[in-house]
């Protein structure tokens, strides 16, 4: 079983930059993909950006596309993610996700077996 703690979230202007980061301990696999999701209160938690571990590959929701930007740091186990441009309708709570095999349907949350506890991001307008 892997652990996720998940950092970074908090209170930003509209305009503003944010970066989450997430560790990963345990005994993650090479072949994992690292995501992340987020969830608006009422809203189903969306798939936000992913990265296939051993490639490097990486995967976004479109909408996010150009604002967003998925990495990871083999030596420290963490994958970040840099968010810019934040508008309002950013807010919500900010989830990581790992699931020890690639998996094409990567943006599912039914996809991941491990989550972590989520951090806030609120962004003023």
């Amino acid at each position: 079983q892997v652990r996720l703690e998940e950092s970074g979230g908090g209170l930003v202007q509209a305009g503003g930059s944010l970066r989450l980061s997430c560790t990963a301990s345990g005994r993650p696999f090479s072949s994992r993909i690292m995501a992340w999701f987020r969830q608006a209160p009422g809203n189903e938690r969306e798939f936000v950006a992913a990265v296939h571990w051993s490639t490097g590959i990486t995967y976004y929701a479109s909408s996010l596309k150009g604002r967003f930007t998925i990495s990871r740091d083999d030596v420290r186990n963490t994958v970040s993610l840099q968010m810019n441009s934040l508008r309002s309708e950013d807010t919500a709570v900010y989830y990581c996700a790992h699931t020890p095999f690639f998996r094409a349907d990567y943006s599912e949350t039914n996809s991941y077996s491990d989550w972590g506890q989520g951090t806030q991001v609120t962004v003023s307008s």
